[in-house]
């Protein structure tokens, strides 16, 4: 058996998962996976990619290192517990600032570790901003104002989850939300809670290990004004919210009558 092996079969125990739904997952064979978690085989470099994206964690960990002498929140302190973190450079090897563009934020869950997605990326550079590695991410609706659809957020990359500040803002990147722009509160056990700025929306958890990367607020480009009225559709929204509490009290306290 090998550390990879016993890697495979340990990631695969704590999800509870069988060899054949990992096998469907990466569209092989059963026999050939047990092979692998066995130490009978060892995968090509294609479906390595692919293992280290199904399990989250990355190939150098996979294959050097024993993930079961370590607890997995001390694993996923690290986004994407990364060794390196892909960038670009101009010509003069200074770094610059890639733009994930609109249409394709989506498919920046893919492409976040790939240098070859990254240096195809539009990029710039912002002579105040230094001393770190930023990207700037595309905002998308209308839970963080003054950020609205067009506006692009420059985030300066964060090394591990005990970095985050309780009260700044970040982009979070993570497997179920792809990018989202939150205001970081507090850790709850395995999980960090954030909330919009935009109270028309409730704090939520996201668990460790969905987190991919993280940025901090650093810097934002507006193409477009951001016109007075559009703060009052936010108060519109909160108008709705408020309105909706008020019904949830007036339905308990219909209900409890019923049962009196």
């Amino acid at each position: 058996m090998s550390i990879f092996s016993n890697n495979i079969r340990f990631l695969r125990g704590k999800r509870n998962l069988s060899q054949q739904s990992v096998a469907n997952e990466l569209t092989i064979s059963r026999v050939r996976y047990s092979k692998y978690e066995n130490g009978i085989s060892e995968p090509p470099i294609e479906l390595l990619v692919k293992m280290s994206k199904y399990f989250h964690v990355s190939i150098d960990l996979l294959v050097s290192v024993d993930i079961r002498k370590y607890p997995m929140e001390e694993m996923l302190k690290l986004p994407d517990n990364r060794i390196v973190l892909p960038v670009a450079v101009d010509h003069q090897g200074n770094d610059t600032i890639e733009i994930i563009p609109q249409k394709a934020s989506m498919g920046y869950l893919e492409g976040y570790s790939d240098v070859g997605y990254i240096e195809s990326l539009q990029r710039i550079a912002l002579p105040f901003l230094t001393n770190g590695k930023y990207r700037a991410f595309p905002a998308d609706g209308d839970s963080m104002p003054p950020f609205r659809n067009g506006s692009y957020i420059v985030g300066k990359y964060v090394e591990g989850i005990p970095e985050l500040k309780p009260g700044k803002t970040y982009v979070f990147i993570t497997l179920n939300d792809g990018i989202t722009y939150k205001r970081f509160k507090e850790i709850k056990g395995n999980s960090i809670c954030v909330s919009a700025d935009n109270s028309f929306y409730e704090p939520y958890d996201i668990p460790f290990e969905e987190v991919v990367e993280i940025w901090q607020y650093a810097s934002g480009i507006f193409p477009e004004d951001f016109e007075p009225g559009d703060y009052e559709n936010y108060n519109f929204k909160e108008m709705f919210r408020e309105l909706k509490q008020d019904i949830q009290k007036l339905d308990k306290k219909v209900s409890g009558r019923r049962k009196s």
